[in-house]
Formats: C-alpha cells, structure tokens, sequence
C-alpha cells in the first residue's frame, strides 16, 4: 500500500446558504508506503488525523487529490512512481471499488457502536461475504464457524445478540466481520482502547496470530504507544494532518528526533513511583486544521523553532537509514 501526496479536506460552511467558507485540512500531502505483511503503527494526538487518514486509504472517504496505490495480489513494485496509474484506486467508484473493498477491511475502536444490535452474529459476520457474493449461504454458516473459532469464540456463540458478550469478545466478532473476506489490508484504528489492560494483551496476540497465519498487512492506530512498540514494524507520528517522523520502533523509542516526538514519548509513564523523568511541557494548544500556521506546522510550540520554521515547510527527509523526519533542525 501506497500513498503520494494524499489529501483529504472537510468543507466548513456558513451563512444563510450554507456556503463554503473554509475548510478543515484533516490529512495534508501525506505520502507513506506500508509494506507487505508489516504493521505499520500510526501515532499522534487526537484530532491529528489518523482515523480520516485510514479511511482514506481504504477509501471509506474519497480524497481531495493524491494517489492510493494498492494491488490485493500483492505485486505492486518497490518504485511504482513510472505506472501508477495501474494501481491507483483513488479515483475507483462503483463496481469495481465494491470489488475491491473485500481486500481491504477495518476494525473500528468501539464495537458497540460498529456492530447491528438486532442481527445474530453469524449474520452478521456472515454479511460481507453475502454483500460480495463471494459464496452462498450455506456455505457462508460454514466460514463463519471457521472465522469465529480463529478469532477464540465457538460454535455456542452464532445464535447470540452482541449486547450478550462482554467487550473483548465484541471485538473479536468485529475481527472475524473484517477477515472473513480474506482480505489483503487491513485498518485496526485504536482496537485496544475500549477493553481492559489482560483483554488488550490477549487481543495483541491474537492480531499477530492471525498476520502470520492470513498474510496480513496492518496499518495499526494507536494513542497508546506502548501497544504501539509491541505491535509495530514501523511507526509514524502524525502531527495536524501531517506526518512528521517515520522509524522503526526500536530507533523511534530511542531516539526520537522531531521536537514533538519528544515530547509525545516524554509522556509515557515509568511504572516505577521512586524513577524520575523530565517531563516536556509544549506551550500553547495545538492550532486548528482549519486554519494551520504557516512553515512548520509545530513551530507555534516548538522550543527550537527559527525564523526558517515560520516561513518553509520542512520536507520528510531520511536523516538515518530507515529513519525519516520533517524538521528544519536536521
């Protein structure tokens, strides 16, 4: 999965006829790559854009311009710069984005909210195969049976509302919702967060089970960034719509180098009361994506911003191998 200079805007209207008057620029010329079968961890604070960017991606919402690479038969190349066009499906609508959408699946934070309250769980899990058509519905009863006994539950379990499971049981019917189409990407936007810290454990296990078992491919996102560390092969700090440092956990957590960076991981409690950490306090509150400042976007809190900040955009640079930041510092 590819994405070149994506971007996704929301119109915020006004007046009497509800004209345009500005608009909220949720995800900002963002391009990454996410390679097949790792976990890429997406971080940053609430109202960053993480979520609008993996809706994006697997375009749940249009973009605004930009380019999503993607190919479910997994052979798009290394540069796909020369022959995008093959690949991209931004511009998809129809029958052929219905097609594709059983390749690319999301687990939602919430499955309270994600799940019908008045289906059975075997239809509900049982609906995207029916959506697709990719099986009747016999044979749907039988995949569901399967799909539920690799996610932990059983057989017991087809015949029963939502509202009678607890939380991490809830979650894990939405996995088997996502996987049964089989498909190739998939979008887990904050899975963890709704259920206790033992069911969170047992639910990271049971996704990188069901990676090397289905041949996942995650975009993983997380305010949590000690999930973040377990699950990931590489991580990326979003900041007002713009990502801002790229690297692999381990360096990440090292050594951060983007100023906010710091300061997001200088956060990260000690489970040790007598351990001291110096803790970075940012100045002000984070600027509105309606209305961004100019240059760098973090320069207003930035405690080493230059007049070059206030001015340019920093470009996402590799600064060490595999270690990419956008700083006017480096």
């Amino acid at each position: 999965m590819v994405t070149l200079n994506l971007k996704k805007y929301f119109p915020i209207k006004g007046g009497v006829f509800s004209r345009k008057i500005g608009e909220v620029k949720a995800v900002d010329d963002v391009t990454l790559t996410i390679k097949k079968g790792e976990t890429f961890g997406l971080v940053g604070e609430s109202g960053c854009g993480k979520t609008t960017l993996g809706k994006t991606i697997i375009r749940l919402l249009d973009p605004d311009s930009g380019k999503i690479l993607f190919d479910p038969e997994g052979s798009l190349p290394d540069d796909p710069s020369e022959d995008f066009k093959k690949y991209d499906i931004a511009g998809l609508r129809g029958k052929r984005l219905k097609q594709l959408r059983r390749y690319m699946q999301i687990v939602y934070q919430n499955p309270s909210t994600s799940l019908n309250p008045r289906m059975l769980v075997k239809d509900i899990v049982a609906e995207p195969l029916l959506v697709q058509k990719i099986c009747k519905k016999r044979e749907a009863e039988e995949r569901v049976l399967e799909i539920l006994e690799r996610v932990g539950l059983s057989k017991e379990h087809l015949f029963r509302y939502p509202h009678e499971f607890s939380g991490g049981q809830r979650q894990r019917i939405a996995i088997a919702r996502a996987l049964i189409t089989h498909p190739k990407f998939v979008v887990l936007d904050e899975p963890t967060s709704s259920v206790d810290v033992s069911v969170r454990a047992s639910l990271i296990k049971l996704f990188k089970d069901l990676q090397q078992r289905m041949g996942l491919t995650y975009l993983f996102i997380s305010h949590d960034l000690s999930v973040i560390e377990a699950m990931s092969d590489r991580v990326a700090v979003m900041y007002l719509g713009k990502i801002v440092e790229i690297a692999e956990p381990s360096e990440l957590f090292k050594n951060p180098l983007h100023p906010y960076t710091q300061a997001l991981f200088s956060a990260i409690p000690i489970p040790d009361p007598e351990a001291k950490k110096k803790r970075i306090i940012l100045k002000g509150e984070p600027p509105s994506p309606a209305n961004p400042p100019s240059g760098c976007r973090f320069h207003p809190r930035c405690p080493y911003a230059k007049e070059i900040c206030r001015k340019e955009e920093p470009r996402l640079v590799e600064v060490k191998p595999g270690h990419f930041v956008a700083c006017h510092l480096y």
